[in-house]
């Protein structure tokens, strides 16, 4: 009896994805290192009470020291406490570009893949059109007509300049998704298009949405580190692992004062790792289709 209880219990799409997501070790021991990274990068005053961007003439390039974890950059700021604060300026960054990202894609990719006709020409077009300008291109050339560059500033240029891709993503499911049966049924009943989309197109969507959405965030990261690292990104004395990194352009820095540039740089290394091991074990839970295994 118990064991026909089990084997009739159902579970949900969601539920499916998750009990496959937790067999993936790699993706769950990703899962745990990005938490304690954002953990760390979120009680950086916990772990240090130096000001990131307080300088100090008389520590310029100092060495490692029980003061100075990391020692100090090229005016006297404490790089220990840089790593920690840049770390979650680059999540916050990363974090912030996907959300805003996810929302246009998601919006405009429903909008599209639902109604069709004229609605799914019009986003269809403006969509071939930011994908024809150079995405690296685009973003430098409003970069360098902006006098400063802030933080909202930077997430708000990304997200403007990202959501094509994933806005064509969700047109295509949609379209998948439209002439299905249960779709037609919520249309015999009445049901609105607000509730058909919400309901039943977006909860069938939720795995490419989710997968979309954890390598985007890889990818706002390296684009703001590489865009820090050339001097169009967030400026100092705010401080990023790409600003960091960026100290490395000095031939002598990048000799004699490793500490200075390598953990922001294994920083980077790690949390995209993360993020993309996580997007990969999500894309093989919610599409058993792709998992070759």
């Amino acid at each position: 009896m118990n064991r026909g209880k089990g084997q009739n219990k159902s579970y949900s799409p969601f539920q499916l994805g998750i009990q496959r997501f937790m067999k993936n070790k790699m993706a769950v021991a990703s899962v745990i290192v990005l938490f304690l990274i954002v953990i760390v990068c979120v009680m950086a005053p916990v772990f240090t009470n130096i000001d990131p961007e307080e300088t100090n003439l008389l520590l310029i390039e100092k060495g490692p020291s029980d003061e100075h974890i990391l020692g100090t950059n090229g005016v006297g700021q404490d790089n220990f406490s840089r790593l920690l604060y840049g770390g979650r300026v680059s999540l916050i960054v990363g974090f912030s570009a996907m959300f805003f990202t996810l929302i246009i894609g998601v919006v405009l990719g429903s909008l599209a893949g639902y109604y069709g006709g004229k609605v799914d020409n019009l986003i269809m077009r403006a969509t071939d059109i930011v994908l024809m300008l150079p995405f690296l291109v685009l973003v430098l050339t409003i970069m360098a007509l902006i006098d400063k560059v802030t933080i909202g500033l930077f997430v708000t240029i990304i997200a403007l300049t990202s959501w094509p891709n994933l806005t064509r993503i969700i047109r295509g499911t949609y379209l998948s998704l439209r002439e299905q049966e249960f779709v037609l049924s919520a249309r015999a009943i009445g049901a609105t298009d607000f509730r058909i989309i919400f309901k039943h197109f977006i909860p069938n969507a939720i795995g490419p949405i989710v997968v979309n959405a954890t390598l985007m965030m890889a990818s706002y990261i390296i684009i703001e580190s590489g865009l820090s690292f050339i001097g169009f990104g967030i400026p100092k004395p705010t401080p990023t692992w790409g600003n960091m990194i960026s100290e490395a352009q000095n031939i002598r820095i990048l000799r004699n004062h490793p500490h200075a540039w390598i953990p922001p740089g294994l920083g980077i290394l790690v949390t995209v790792l993360s993020i993309n091991f996580i997007g990969d074990g999500l894309r093989d839970a919610f599409d058993p289709k792709s998992n070759r295994r």
